[in-house]
């Protein structure tokens, strides 16, 4: 589903999730929240992590244990999640530029020949991790991740602070999202919203299932004109 978006001036800034849009780490995280589940007794099923997607981690645990059926205290989920954060890490020490998506990097160089500033705006806290893993953290002129924001998605802060970082107003920015908690931030934010995946969301702009399909000239001379 997508919804009609008058800019107002020029799209001048290109706002960028991470799992799932940048690198190929959903399924990463899904292989440590089910570890996290069986502890429970519990199976985290598809369709329940795709509700994670965008979510920071203590709100995912938090969700995790209702839907388990568990009473968990607090300083009990967050010993899970820190050892949530462990597993995904030790899954990480794989990445590297392979595990990039598909035309993300030709989408980036294309974006910097067009002026376009270039940010990150990510719920996971260790994004710059996975960023310099992959090795083009330098590639964007700003990270903003779930260490310096309050608020999960979503809330538009991680967004609102990825424009203010590359001093662009949110109307002159695209934002490229696979969560569905990811698009409403972006809405939010008041940004022009572009689904990433297969899976269909609802009340993006627009929705492309891989980069390889994107044409950023198109997209440009559709909202700048």
């Amino acid at each position: 589903m997508s919804l009609t978006f008058k800019l107002n001036g020029n799209i001048k800034g290109l706002i960028f999730d991470l799992d799932g849009v940048i690198a190929d780490t959903a399924h990463l995280h899904y292989k440590a929240w089910i570890k996290i589940g069986k502890r429970w007794g519990f199976h985290l099923s598809a369709d329940q992590n795709e509700q994670l997607k965008g979510v920071s981690r203590a709100d995912a645990m938090q969700k995790i244990a209702h839907w388990a059926g568990k009473n968990i205290p607090q300083k009990e989920l967050d010993y899970y999640a820190h050892e949530k954060n462990i597993y995904y890490l030790d899954y990480c020490e794989i990445l590297g530029p392979k595990d990039i998506l598909p035309g993300i990097l030709n989408l980036i160089q294309r974006s910097q020949r067009a002026g376009l500033k270039l940010a990150v705006g990510s719920a996971s806290k260790n994004a710059k991790l996975i960023l310099e893993k992959l090795g083009i953290i330098n590639l964007f002129q700003t990270v903003v991740d779930g260490n310096m924001v309050e608020n999960s998605k979503p809330h538009p802060e991680v967004f609102l602070k990825a424009a203010e970082s590359i001093k662009i107003n949110p109307e002159h920015c695209v934002v490229f999202e696979d969560s569905q908690a990811g698009i409403q931030a972006a809405l939010n934010a008041k940004m022009y919203a572009i689904g990433v995946g297969a899976s269909e969301l609802f009340n993006c702009h627009s929705q492309i299932q891989t980069f390889e399909q994107f044409n950023l000239l198109e997209l440009l001379n559709q909202l700048n004109n």
